[in-house]
């Protein structure tokens, strides 16, 4: 059962900084399910033996859920996602994956702790040995999982910036400079690097226009701009 806000009034615009997703606009930039994001993050509950039971989440949202009870995410929310994700379709089981986040949080002091540069550099010898003092080991070929985790940490840090200590920029474009995801600008959405223009609002008026140069006159940005903008957006319909 997710947590309910208290408050009754409406609500209130999302901080700057921070970015901020509803979980289908995060399934779409992760390119996974949504029922993944509110299962790992809203928590859910289950039956053993006949018995019922609750998973909690693996960690709390940057942003309130809301009053009707909708996750809503921040930008470190989405990195970390990002992390999990991608050591679930390398086919980690998830209590592995759990009992890393617990022990990281510890060694990182950081709630999020993927998305930390000590966890760049660190990541494989936190995830060892927090399989060392838990019993998630046996759902892990310990020869295996190393493999798994660096591939995983070098393939998912290689477009992501990190600034003061946590990540600070994604490059979801294939890792080009030209499209980035930053918290600090347009709440964390996809834009044109250089412009400012979101790379959704770009495409979309490729589909009104019928024409890129007519975009990119109309949005006084070069026109392969416009282009990038449109491929990365297919990029995520393909997914």
């Amino acid at each position: 059962m997710l947590h309910q806000r208290t408050s009754s009034h409406a609500p209130e615009a999302p901080p700057l900084g921070i970015g901020y997703y509803t979980v289908p606009e995060a399934a779409r930039l992760l390119r996974m399910p949504a029922r993944n994001i509110n299962r790992w993050l809203g928590g859910y509950s289950f039956k053993s033996g006949g018995k019922p039971g609750q998973m909690p989440p693996l960690w709390t949202p940057e942003l309130p859920v809301t009053e009707d009870d909708r996750l809503e995410l921040g930008f470190r929310d989405l990195i970390e996602l990002r992390f999990v994700n991608a050591f679930v379709k390398e086919g980690l089981d998830l209590r592995v994956i759990r009992s890393c986040l617990d022990y990281a949080r510890k060694c990182v002091q950081d709630d999020r702790p993927f998305s930390t540069p000590r966890f760049r550099t660190d990541g494989r010898t936190i995830f060892l040995e927090s399989l060392k003092a838990s019993e998630a080991s046996e759902f892990l070929d310990l020869k295996q999982g190393q493999y798994v985790i660096k591939a995983v940490m070098e393939r998912t840090f290689r477009d992501l910036d990190i600034d003061d200590d946590v990540v600070a920029r994604w490059r979801p474009f294939h890792g080009k400079d030209s499209i980035v995801i930053d918290p600090q600008r347009a709440f964390g959405q996809p834009i044109a690097a250089d412009y400012g223009v979101s790379t959704i609002a770009l495409a979309e008026a490729v589909k009104a226009e019928g024409s890129v140069d007519r975009v990119a006159r109309l949005y006084e940005v070069a026109p392969s701009v416009v282009r990038g903008a449109v491929k990365f957006e297919e990029s995520l319909l393909a997914a």
